[in-house]
């Protein structure tokens, strides 16, 4: 899969001048990718304690229903079983958990919210001990109604998910149902729409996604002498984590104490507490070490999902193709819990309007309470679902002007200056319009590409590939272009930071860097590029990184693509400070020698401290001998405000960033099937600090928006509230088969608030690969397709 790299002429990089091997800008190999494609690499699920029990979650049947009454009788006397507890035989006052709001219950307390709840847990010598006791657990349940959509939980009589919240609405949340509202009005969309010369609308729905890690949930809990409890884990946030847990066991924080163990992917879904609190509760309920592994079935009801969307959208334009005004109504169904959804929230209105300059919205998003899956953080975090939609109206308005829509995009995109409709302006380079162009100039795949002269045709380049149900027949091509903004680490006023500690010693003879963070490596890459940034920051070859526990300050959360700025940047500062330390260790040992150490600009080289003009001061070694430097340092970015609840005014968020995609795609207009043939991407990362794994990026994040295109989404029964695919038989993701080639056109534009001037990157190729599928599939078929993802029905006029 081929990319290109632009840096424009001219455009400040903000990189530091020493270069070591190994250091930034180089694409450095990941230290534990071998070990990961060989199978060698030790996962969570793979963790194993002499003496270890099992443990077992016991889930709910039903969706929502008060329970009568929970026999464990039969469980706890089969032989090999050691503990059962229900909510009754938690440990402390505090039995609810949450992100933001602690809504969720460590176990069900006398009613169930959703299908698959925990209600009870086991510990038992083996797994199938613990399950086969799991199941003679008997639990009596009174069915309760279902509040499944917004007309069921918005209605005047509809039941109350959370009973305790009636008093807690108001005018900006009128409805204990309503978990978070922002509006956000800017201008006058009334007097602006009298300038429209044409007015478009639609509604648009936006399929449950899952975030489909292939690690399941896992981890092993210790107990510990002095009463607490070591958690070995696979998560996202090991400092959330502990804040939650600890309450809940009725522990201090530093008798908690969790170490990172393998993670098998993450993309959003382990940013919640799933097993963490069960492992710990039998661990010292047995005094025991307890291991917890989902299997595939439990997993998809063990951590939260996309949120699934209505969108209703009203664009107007002039007829010399600039629009006039946006509204738009979004509404996210949140299942049983809060989770992450006020920030979801945040995120679909702020970025609701996409990469365009709009001067009069009138915005509305919520998330609702209900008794579906609970939905929290995935890839892309509310601007996913607003891309699909705003992208779909691009190419509305573009078709009743009658203008090219790359060109009606670019005409309206925004740049470096616009101001969002929150308020905030933009300050940093927005190539929107060039990252179109960019797209749109590559040369197309050629047609046809399953017709070989004199040969069978290639059925792996055809619309149902192997299945070989076509050759051809009624295969028709489409072309369609998205452009999407994303924002970069936590906004709204949040007190974001990350923290990281370097320690410099002589091992052996040579200098040694060891790199402390909390950091949850889930496959982003940053066990690399921290090393590449203390081998650039220092001027060493060997660098250590610790693992990551939460005997070190915060990195913050893996997710909001801000783990390389964030942590990033404290691993930067840190460095720096490490460096300034080792000079003036320099100094004092030195200077009297040679008046360099005083007058000239020092840098750290190999091993080394050189001058800006080359010489060669000192080795590191030599000035370190037995000494070490040892440093803890924290990093912020600057501040942001939480958005006005009436306007949604604010400066919401740290950096935006942005990707834009061409697909082509094959469908056979008769069967319904659709083969993406290619998926072009341009997208600017500021600095590509390692450009292997930014690319590996884009690519992963445009699979991830191509599989909600086209196949995937968590059915949920709309009569029973059950989920109907838990497995990857009836889940769909794309294969490497169903993964098109995916050219990648990488532009480097520096953000100067930003270390190194880099971006976030992980989760903006996610946004506009789906709204480019869909829209190739329409300018196929003819057909308007509102929904996603595809189904064949809906191509071929049987939905």
């Amino acid at each position: 899969m081929a990319n290109t790299r632009t840096t424009p002429s001219g455009t400040p990089t903000n990189v530091t001048q020493k270069h070591t091997q190994g250091g930034i800008g180089e694409s450095t190999l990941r230290p534990d990718g071998t070990l990961k494609v060989t199978g060698e690499f030790a996962y969570s699920s793979d963790m194993w304690h002499e003496d270890m029990l099992w443990g077992q979650t016991l889930r709910s049947t039903v969706a929502h229903a008060e329970i009568v009454s929970i026999d464990i009788s039969e469980a706890l006397a089969m032989p090999g079983v050691y503990s059962v507890l229900t909510y009754d035989d938690l440990p402390a006052e505090m039995k609810n958990y949450g992100l933001e709001i602690q809504d969720t219950p460590v176990l069900a307390n006398g009613r169930v919210r959703h299908h698959g709840e925990p209600v009870a847990l086991v510990a038992a010598d083996h797994p199938e001990t613990a399950r086969r006791a799991a199941a003679k657990i008997k639990i009596e349940y009174r069915e309760l109604p279902l509040v499944t959509d917004e007309a069921s939980a918005l209605a005047a009589d509809a039941p109350l998910i959370h009973p305790g919240r009636d008093d807690h609405h108001s005018g900006h949340v009128p409805h204990p149902n309503i978990v978070h509202r922002q509006p956000i009005i800017r201008g006058d969309v009334e007097e602006a729409r009298k300038r429209a010369d044409v007015i478009v609308e639609g509604e648009y729905t936006f399929g449950m996604q899952d975030q489909a890690f292939l690690g399941p949930e896992s981890g092993l809990a210790v107990p510990a002498e002095d009463g607490g409890v070591d958690l070995y884990v696979a998560t996202q946030w090991l400092h959330s984590d502990l804040k939650q847990i600890a309450p809940v066991l009725g522990l201090p924080e530093e008798k908690v104490r969790m170490t990172l163990s393998g993670v098998g992917g993450a993309f959003g879904g382990r940013e919640d507490i799933s097993m963490q609190i069960h492992a710990c509760l039998l661990a010292l309920a047995t005094n025991k070490p307890v291991k917890i592994v989902y299997n595939r079935f439990e997993s998809f009801f063990g951590h939260v999902h996309r949120h699934p969307a209505k969108l209703w959208y009203e664009h107007g334009a002039t007829k010399d193709g600039k629009i006039t005004h946006m509204k738009c109504r979004i509404v996210l169904d949140g299942g049983a819990y809060a989770s992450a959804s006020p920030a979801v929230v945040g995120n679909a209105s702020s970025l609701s309007v996409g990469p365009y300059v709009i001067d009069d919205v009138d915005i509305e998003a919520i998330a609702l309470y209900t008794n579906n899956p609970p939905c929290g953080a995935m890839r892309g975090f509310g601007a996913v679902q607003a891309c699909f939609a705003y992208e779909a109206q691009m190419d509305k308005l573009a078709a009743k002007l009658g203008m090219d829509p790359v060109e009606f995009r670019q005409l309206n995109a925004m740049e470096m200056g616009t101001i969002m409709p929150t308020g905030q302006v933009v300050d940093s380079p927005a190539p929107v319009a060039e990252l179109l162009r960019r797209v749109k100039a590559r040369p197309l795949p050629p047609e046809r590409q399953w017709e070989t002269a004199g040969e069978a045709a290639d059925l792996r380049a055809l619309p149902g590939g192997l299945s070989n149900t076509t050759h051809g027949e009624g295969v028709v091509r489409g072309v369609g272009y998205a452009v999407g903004i994303k924002n970069v680490g936590f906004s709204e006023g949040f007190d974001d930071y990350s923290t990281a500690r370097v320690r410099l010693e002589v091992i052996n003879g040579e200098p040694v860097a060891m790199v402390h963070t909390a950091m949850a490596e889930v496959g982003q890459g940053g066990v690399t590029v921290h090393a590449q940034i203390a081998r650039t920051e220092l001027g060493v070859t060997q660098v250590t990184i610790h693992p990551a526990d939460t005997q070190v300050g915060s990195a913050g959360s893996t997710s909001a693509s801000r783990q390389t700025y964030m942590t990033g940047g404290a691993v930067k500062n840190t460095c720096e400070a490490v460096r300034e330390a080792l000079l003036e260790m320099g100094r004092r040992k030195n200077g009297s020698y040679h008046p360099a150490w005083a007058q000239a600009e020092l840098l750290l080289e190999a091993g080394k401290v050189v001058t800006d003009g080359g010489e060669v001061l000192a080795d590191i070694a030599d000035i370190l001998e037995d000494e070490a430097i040892d440093l803890e340092l924290e990093f912020r970015h600057r501040p942001t405000v939480a958005f006005d609840l009436v306007t949604g005014q604010g400066d919401g968020h740290v950096q935006y960033t942005f990707a834009a995609h061409r697909a082509v795609v094959e469908v056979d207009t008769e069967l319904g099937l659709v083969k993406v043939v290619e998926l072009a991407t341009a997208q600017d990362v500021g600095k590509a600090l390692n450009m292997l794994s930014v690319v590996g990026q884009i690519q992963g994040g445009t699979t991830q928006g191509l599989g909600v295109a086209v196949m995937e989404e968590i059915i949920v029964d709309p009569k029973t509230a059950k989920v109907r695919n838990p497995s990857f038989t009836d889940y769909l993701i794309p294969t490497i088969l169903d993964t098109p080639t995916i050219p990648v056109d990488v532009l480097e534009l520096a953000d100067p608030n930003a270390p190194y001037g880099l971006r976030g990157l992980g989760e903006a190729p996610t946004l506009s690969s789906t709204p480019a599928v869909l829209a190739a599939i329409r300018a196929a078929t003819g057909l308007e397709l509102n929904k996603t993802p595809i189904r064949p029905e809906a191509l071929t006029g049987t939905l």
